[in-house]
Formats: C-alpha cells, sequence, structure tokens
C-alpha cells in the first residue's frame, strides 16, 4: 500500500480521512480508498462546525508527532471528511515520527 505522504524540501503533505464525534481521539493507521489513494484515519471528540474538528485534528497531529501546533496547516477540505494536512520540519524526520505513532 502506498503511503499517505508526499515529501517536499521543508515538510510533507499528509492526506487525513476525519472522523467527528469519533469517542475519542485517536489515529487509527493508515488505509486506502476505492480508488487506491492512501491516508491517515483519524478521529476527535470534537464536532464538525466551526472548525472545532480541524483544530483538534492539527492538535491531535501535533502531540502525536511531538511538534508545536503551529507547525501543523490544513491546506485543503476544511468541510470535508478527506484532509490534506501541511507538516511544517525535515520531511525525513517528520516520516520516522510517524511510523513511530503508526507502530
Amino acid at each position: 500500500m502506498s503511503r499517505p505522504w508526499s515529501l517536499f524540501d521543508d515538510h510533507l503533505r499528509l492526506a487525513v480521512r476525519l472522523t467527528p464525534n469519533g469517542g475519542r481521539d485517536a489515529i487509527d493507521g493508515i488505509e486506502a480508498d476505492g480508488e487506491g489513494e492512501a491516508f491517515l484515519k483519524a478521529r476527535v471528540t470534537a464536532v464538525p462546525e466551526k472548525g472545532k474538528a480541524n483544530k483538534a485534528l492539527i492538535l491531535l497531529i501535533a502531540k502525536s508527532l511531538r511538534i508545536p501546533k503551529s507547525s501543523v496547516s490544513l491546506v485543503s477540505g476544511e468541510t470535508a471528511r478527506k484532509k490534506i494536512l501541511r507538516i511544517d520540519g525535515d520531511p525525513e524526520d517528520l516520516v520516522k515520527k510517524l511510523e513511530t505513532v503508526l507502530g
């Protein structure tokens, strides 16, 4: 299966499928959609209104990778379940952290 991230010089982009009202804040692994596109499955307890679930997702990713939340930003998918996040930093280091989180 392909990975849900793309590496760039000073950041990586991460494809995420978010489930709001998910019962707990958690990263549930990697899955592929029907077209074979990989994404990180995440869930948050926040509701999907006024950006609350997006903010909770950014906080979850930042805490999981042990990076400042200011390093994580939403590129696309503000009102959709599938989102693209930009995570600033050394992409190789970020991939290692993601792989550790994913086990």
